[in-house]
């Protein structure tokens, strides 16, 4: 699945002010690809992180899905696209409390209206193949940073979407738990998985196959 953007720009109003999260970026994405945008805290990364995951809109550009006009579909497309196609990764996990691991990892396959017998089978297969299967029953609170973030990652694939975004998928865990789940990352991108993360983190940003920068909103060459 393919990713094309030309030109994108996103332009916010504060106080006033225009404010430019993103200027011009331009940017290709094979199918299969496993990319990292580095860039620092207000470079625009996490912007165009959430126009990639089509959870924003650019204000000029275009950004093509699989040679699909993203830009140009309804929210409720939009929302469909995100829940079969896209699997997140955030770095404060955004597990709900209450729920068990098992359930937050249901969650993506619930809104799909999946069975609840086959929505039980396929996440409890996603929290094996992230080595948690033991604790399946399990709440966040129960659990150590770099497992709840297993969770997280066995709540993105669960609905088995064929890119994954990663907004600093490390960013709140020790370095060992963190090579934990940058293998995981390279695992899922050698199953065919497209990868894209996004980090500020130099050593992090190194461990994908491809590196593009970003500064002050637009890719730097």
């Amino acid at each position: 699945m393919s990713i094309c953007i030309r030109d994108l720009c996103k332009f916010y109003n504060v106080g006033g002010q225009t404010v430019r999260a993103l200027n011009g970026v331009s940017l290709d994405i094979e199918d299969g690809e496993y990319v990292t945008v580095v860039g620092t805290s207000g470079s625009g990364k996490s912007t165009l992180m959430n126009i990639l995951g089509c959870l924003d809109a650019p204000t000029s550009g275009s950004y093509y899905l699989d040679g699909e006009d993203v830009c140009s579909l309804p929210d409720k497309i939009l929302s469909d696209i995100r829940s079969r196609k896209i699997g997140f990764i955030f770095q404060s996990f955004n597990l709900i409390p209450g729920l068990t691991a098992l359930e937050n990892v249901e969650l993506p396959l619930l809104y799909r209206r999946v069975s609840k017998n086959r929505r039980s089978e396929t996440a409890l297969k996603a929290l094996e193949s992230v080595g948690l299967s033991d604790r399946a029953l399990h709440r966040p609170s129960e659990l150590s940073g770099g497992q709840q973030q297993r969770v997280a990652i066995a709540r993105a694939i669960a609905a088995d979407p064929q890119i994954i975004l990663a907004d600093e998928p490390c960013g709140n865990l020790d370095s060992r738990s963190g090579a934990e789940i940058l293998d995981i990352l390279s695992e899922l991108n050698s199953s065919g998985k497209t990868v894209i993360m996004i980090t500020h983190n130099e050593d992090t940003a190194k461990k994908a196959k491809r590196l593009v920068r970003i500064s002050d909103g637009a890719m730097m060459n």
